[in-house]
């Protein structure tokens, strides 16, 4: 009975050992599944701020088209105006000399 006790007992030790190899694996497992999950989430956040981000991307690469349309108009209205101010300019001047010349006319006839 003594040999069949130690058997007993050895048995019971290797059941105990592979009962606790067991439950380690199951909290590694658990573990694992839990880091999977966190992992999961953040990549969710993660894709989340990414679409955020490309809209606000895309809306400002919008508003930056528009305002880049404004300035080009603004612009151009600003040279078209030098055009105007210049060509005014001109005929004040023109208009000047033709002042000036009849001026000297009369003047030539009044003596």
């Amino acid at each position: 009975m003594n040999i069949y006790m130690k058997t007993l007992d050895e048995k019971e030790k290797k059941l105990s050992d592979v009962l606790k190899k067991l439950s380690n694996f199951n909290d590694q497992a658990l573990n694992q599944k839990n880091e999977l999950d966190l992992i999961n989430n953040q990549k969710n956040q993660l894709e989340i701020e990414k679409k955020e981000i490309t809209k606000k991307y895309k809306d400002l690469k919008l508003e930056f088209e528009e305002l880049k349309f404004k300035l080009n108009k603004i612009e151009e209205k600003k040279i078209k105006d030098k055009i105007k101010e210049k060509e005014f300019s001109n005929k004040i001047d023109e208009l000047n000399q033709e002042t000036d010349n009849l001026i000297f006319e009369i003047d030539k006839w009044q003596t």
